[in-house]
């Protein structure tokens, strides 16, 4: 490689790191300042997050600090991923502006509605969670507690399993955008992934048991609508691959 190549090589990787830390601060900013009113209001949203087992607990029952600092760092924590999934969008969108420059036109046409589906199928995997599924598992744990135990849940302990169970009903409802995606790379094809419905039954049942608390109800819960949304996923790959390949042989292969 000549000089010329390699100064010019160089410039370049440089003015990519330079733009990738401007999108990371961009990204963090956004949640910093979502953070704030968060952090203001994160004892209100506490109590919003805890409404669902509230309810299911016995009168006069309620939830629990077990350390000197947890009732103070425990909606704190809170704020934060609040702050971080409501600000997730703005963070996507920094990294797709970083990414798409060097994408094909027909490659950002499939792209985006795709980004934006993954963004919009978290956000209802967790409504999910927090309108479906939470109602269901608390009244099941409270229905199934032993006479003469009283069910005192630690809100540290709450709040970490409220999290989990956001993220995982959220990444659950991306299986769509995974199917789609597998077969726009040419991993596997639509008929491939019509002939192993069972097997892929079966693997959603068991993932559902490692994700979710060990009863039956909290793992249909997971896994039926994990399996539907896999039904969804071939339908939108077989619809969406044959206009991608068309585009792609009228384009030339440049980036735009």
């Amino acid at each position: 490689m000549s000089p010329e190549s390699e100064s010019l090589a160089e410039g370049t990787l440089i003015s990519h790191l330079l733009e990738l830390r401007e999108r990371i601060i961009r990204a963090l900013v956004a949640v910093g300042i979502l953070f704030v009113p968060c952090a203001l209001y994160a004892n209100q949203m506490f109590t919003w997050i805890a409404r669902p087992l509230l309810k299911m607990l016995p009168k006069g029952s309620s939830l629990i600090a077990t350390g000197v600092a947890a009732p103070f760092t425990t909606p704190f924590k809170l704020a934060f991923f609040v702050a971080l999934f409501a600000a997730m969008p703005y963070v996507l969108y920094q990294a797709w502006a970083f990414i798409a420059p060097g994408l094909y036109r027909h490659e950002k046409r499939f792209a985006l509605p795709l980004l934006i589906s993954s963004i919009v199928l978290f956000y209802i995997g967790m409504t999910f969670a927090y309108f479906a599924v939470f109602p269901a598992i608390f009244h099941f744990f409270v229905a199934t507690t032993p006479k003469g135990v009283a069910m005192m849940t630690d809100i540290s302990q709450y709040l970490d399993f409220v999290l989990v169970m956001f993220f995982a009903f959220g990444m659950a409802f991306e299986v769509p955008v995974a199917v789609v995606l597998v077969v726009v790379m040419n991993l596997v094809t639509v008929e491939k992934l019509r002939s192993i419905r069972g097997y892929v039954l079966l693997g959603v049942f068991i993932v559902a048991a490692f994700i979710t608390p060990p009863d039956a109800v909290s793992q249909s819960i997971m896994a039926v609508p994990m399996y539907l949304l896999y039904e969804t996923g071939v339908i939108m790959a077989r619809i969406l691959v044959r206009p991608r390949a068309d585009a792609a042989e009228e384009e030339p292969n440049a980036p735009s």
